[in-house]
């Protein structure tokens, strides 16, 4: 497994935060390596999902749990990346931190392009948090 952080500080309140990245359906919006979404089911907080992600159009499925104005977690269940990714959300004065935290790894015999992969996805979640910064302070 490899871990890959990354952290931004973006000058609105955390509802409007909220209001952007907990909205599931514009993701590739923001995350250039999410192609679609297809939303299978929906149970509380709880969303299970499809989702085609950008390295050879895969698709992967995901358990996402949002808990509100607080974190997202996102745990892959099926598809070429296992592991997961949780995007939490701090409110500070005025402002709002959001820091994304994956713990992922590519499965099977693509095991062992985890290291190579893993720069192209600290710059998209890099490049996904400026973008949800911009939108943001609109």
């Amino acid at each position: 497994m490899v871990q890959i952080q990354a952290s931004i500080e973006i000058d609105s309140p955390i509802d409007k935060v909220w209001s952007l990245v907990s909205d599931l359906d514009s993701e590739p919006k923001f995350w250039r390596g999410t192609k679609e979404v297809r939303n299978i089911s929906k149970e509380g907080n709880i969303i299970t999902r499809e989702v085609t992600i950008a390295f050879k159009d895969s698709k992967c499925m995901q358990t996402v749990t949002l808990y509100p104005k607080e974190k997202i977690h996102v745990q892959f269940t099926k598809g070429i990346i296992e592991g997961s990714k949780t995007i939490t959300l701090i409110p500070l004065e005025n402002k709002t931190r959001l820091d994304v935290l994956w713990n992922m790894k590519l499965s099977g015999m693509m095991g062992m392009f985890t290291g190579m992969i893993k720069k192209h996805i600290q710059s998209g979640t890099e490049q996904a948090l400026e973008s949800i910064k911009q939108e943001s302070q609109r």
